[in-house]
């Protein structure tokens, strides 16, 4: 006999499904809702910023390299690549080993703790608030901390042994770049304090720029300096450079926004809008004091742009951009002669460019931030505080980065000696630190 299915439940069976699928729904309903709020890789910004990567360590190598290599006299041109190459190596290793954790452990106000050493516990999975993963910031970051020490290098091209420069950088790295880093970026007082930049007025170009002051003083000028002429060898390898770092500055300026997005739009736009105006100030004002415009100062005035408007970028409006890059290459036109005034032979212009392009930059973030851009206003729009604030972090970040390069350039001096002999200087730092030659053999 062929059995029968009821067509309906038992009050038995309802109860038995209830009592188990009800659990397990509540169950998937509360994983679902965790999986939506837990935090997610975005791959815009991910993508974003991995690019962006990529183009600032462009910046250091080919960029600056082609950009210092150019200036400098022939004998001297691999000497500058060689420290610009030896800064990628160097730090990159030295900012995942301590670097990073020195400068965005939670530590305190002044330097981040050792909680990151040697990147434990920096994984791919981001944490709350974030769309990228923590080792994408990590190697993003350390693009600055590459790039940044390099800058100083222009400072005692032609005369600096190849051993105290590396002595120098790592230190100088850790010591110095690492707790400015925390104290604005990393959770440090500047930070707290309300100082704004976006992408590293203070934290890169005012630290590079004092410090190379330091050391230019310290080191002393080159055999021949203010008595023989000393132009650059190859213009077309800095008009190069500098067209590289303008590319790579896109970058710097709007990668620092961390994702694909609207800051990230409009630090794209100021930086390029900075640099053109920079370019055209300077040009006019050396048209206008010297008779003719050169191709030298073209390639300086966009750098001088770009510097200015680094911690300004996603915080003002493309017209202040205009006012910060006009304001950027005419003070850098004239900043280069400090050098002249004080004694110092800064031979790339360091200080000119980097230090005082980034000291207006950080001042004019405090005149023309815009609260309908970057969250914050300035001077213009009615919070004279800012002002001051940036003028704070201009001056702390002066002191410590200046009296910390003359312990570092000292302890070095103790080690191994900083100045290469004058018959190596005579015969070029390519030959006598590298036994090589950039045009033509050895004899």
């Amino acid at each position: 006999m062929k059995r029968s299915h009821p067509t309906t439940a038992t009050p038995f069976r309802r109860a038995l499904c209830t009592a188990l699928v009800t659990p397990l729904a509540v169950l998937t309903a509360a994983g679902a809702a965790r999986a939506q709020d837990a935090p997610a890789i975005d791959s815009g910004d991910t993508a974003w910023i991995l690019v962006s990567t990529a183009l600032v360590i462009m910046m250091t190598a080919p960029g600056l390299a082609l950009f210092y290599g150019g200036l400098v006299r022939r004998t001297n041109v691999l000497s500058v690549l060689m420290h610009c190459i030896m800064s990628m190596a160097a730090i990159s290793i030295v900012w995942v080993v301590i670097g990073y954790t020195l400068a965005f452990g939670p530590g305190n106000a002044f330097i981040g703790d050792l909680s990151m050493l040697g990147l434990a516990g920096v994984g791919v999975e981001p944490g709350e608030g974030e769309t990228i993963p923590p080792l994408l910031f990590m190697m993003f970051q350390g693009t600055f901390a590459i790039i940044t020490p390099a800058l100083i290098v222009g400072a005692f091209a032609e005369r600096m042994k190849f051993s105290a420069f590396l002595i120098f950088t790592v230190l100088w790295s850790v010591l110095i770049y690492s707790p400015l880093c925390h104290w604005v970026w990393g959770g440090g007082w500047l930070g707290d304090d309300g100082a704004l930049d976006f992408a590293g007025g203070t934290v890169v170009h005012i630290s590079s720029g004092v410090s190379a002051l330091a050391a230019a003083l310290l080191i002393g000028k080159r055999i021949g300096y203010g008595h023989e002429p000393l132009p650059p060898h190859n213009l077309p390898f800095t008009v190069a450079g500098a067209a590289i770092l303008w590319v790579g500055w896109f970058g710097f300026n709007a990668g620092s926004a961390l994702g694909a997005n609207g800051s990230a739009a409009i630090a794209f736009v100021t930086t390029n809008t900075a640099a053109a105006a920079a370019t055209l100030g300077w040009v006019s004002v050396e048209w206008a004091t010297r008779g003719k415009p050169t191709v030298l100062g073209a390639a300086s005035g966009a750098v001088a742009g770009l510097v200015a408007i680094t911690p300004a970028a996603g915080f003002v409006s493309p017209m202040s951009a205009i006012a910060i890059g006009l304001g950027g290459g005419i003070l850098c036109f004239f900043g280069i002669r400090i050098k002249e005034a004080i004694g110092a032979d800064d031979a790339l212009d360091v200080v000119g460019i980097h230090g005082v392009g980034g000291t207006w930059g950080a001042l004019a973030t405090g005149i023309f931030a815009d609260a309908a851009i970057g969250g914050t206003d300035g001077l213009l729009y009615g919070n004279p505080g800012q002002l001051w604030i940036q003028t704070e972090g201009v001056l702390a970040t002066m002191l410590f980065c200046f009296v910390g390069a003359i312990i570092l350039l000292k302890f070095t001096d103790v080690l191994v000696g900083l100045r290469v002999t004058d018959e190596d200087e005579m015969q070029g730092l390519d030959l006598s630190e590298h036994s090589e030659r950039a045009y033509g053999s050895i004899d």
